[in-house]
């Protein structure tokens, strides 16, 4: 990323979320369980700080990112990811220019193979006009709003799928950072 075109974006991340990321799967795994569905209307045209949670994301130096929201066709929600230096958590965001890992975004539906949780939006990676080599078509993210009426804070739980099965990977927390550009 250094020598790509980025932005410093948005304050330092709040102390809530912040304290998200040093919470344990079980611990994560519980405010997930009691979450709520999020309003899609409420995410789209924003753009969110994203913490992976978890040692695979911190082994792999993927523990910052940026999400976005929009509407396409319609009615239809789309989102993207944006690259972000992988520095301290709590430094600035410096995020790259470059949209990529595109994912459709809808309450799940109850008949569909991924219906884990239906208190929760899907992001589905496999429906979101990606390229078939990129591997991100695999993913799977559910997200919820930590509590009822807060649109600034949001929990997800990501999944690989890999055929019929679907992997567990990480925990992800979101934080409403600025209006998408």
């Amino acid at each position: 990323m250094k020598h790509r075109k980025q932005d410093s974006i948005g304050d330092a991340p709040s102390a809530r979320y912040l304290e998200f990321g040093r919470r344990s799967p079980n611990q994560l795994e519980e405010v997930f369980l009691r979450g709520h569905m999020p309003d899609l209307d409420a995410l789209v045209g924003w753009e969110f700080r994203g913490m992976n949670v978890g040692r695979l994301p911190r082994l792999a130096r993927i523990r910052k990112f940026v999400k976005g929201f929009e509407r396409r066709d319609g009615d239809r929600v789309y989102g993207y990811n944006r690259r972000v230096e992988q520095n301290r958590l709590d430094a600035p965001w410096h995020a790259g220019e470059r949209r990529f890992g595109w994912y459709r975004v809808a309450p799940v539906d109850p008949t569909a193979r991924d219906n884990a949780y239906l208190h929760a939006a899907l992001l589905d990676y496999g429906r979101g006009e990606n390229p078939l080599w990129d591997p991100s078509r695999g993913l799977r993210d559910y997200l919820v709003q930590v509590e009822a009426g807060d649109r600034d804070l949001y929990l997800g739980k990501a999944f690989y799928a890999a055929g019929p099965a679907r992997l567990p990977l990480s925990f992800f927390v979101l934080e409403r950072l600025r209006p998408a550009p």
